[in-house]
């Protein structure tokens, strides 16, 4: 799988994704569960770069790691704001995503998931994270909390 970022605005970003062929009823469910999955960490604030204790703990042994409590309660929020409905158009899908104030770990845990995804059961050429595609024109998000960019 490709992975491409386009011009790139969190607050109103598409996120492009190509196939072989078009995907079927049984391949969508897959595809539209990991997107719901990774959207309800985030509106949850699960992709805090700020606070992953776990992660920077010295060494594999996490055995009787000593948690922070007051330290994550002191990072700021990031919590995504919104998702569109997947689309699709013949060998195409897409879905629109508002990351809110979520880091960009959070699309490093997508691209994470969407290699799985492809490695093991719906092969996918390429994902486009931002931008558009000339052949499918997009339409202003009405549940997007700012205006694009440059518009």
């Amino acid at each position: 799988m490709e992975v491409r970022f386009r011009e790139f605005d969190p607050f109103n970003c598409w996120l492009w994704l190509r196939f072989p062929h078009p995907p079927g009823q049984g391949e969508r469910g897959y595809l539209e569960t990991t997107f719901d999955s990774w959207f309800f960490l985030g509106k949850l604030g699960g992709f805090n770069a700020e606070n992953l204790q776990a992660h920077e703990a010295d060494g594999a042994d996490l055995g009787w790691l000593a948690y922070d409590a007051d330290g994550a309660e002191a990072s700021l929020p990031a919590l995504m704001h919104n998702m569109g409905p997947m689309e699709y158009l013949g060998s195409w899908a897409r879905c629109w995503v508002d990351l809110g104030t979520s880091d960009a770990f959070s699309l490093d845990v997508l691209i994470n998931a969407l290699r799985q995804l492809d490695n093991d059961l719906l092969e996918i050429h390429e994902l486009c994270i931002g931008g558009v595609n000339e052949d499918w024109p997009i339409e202003e998000q009405p549940d997007s909390l700012f205006p694009p960019l440059g518009g």
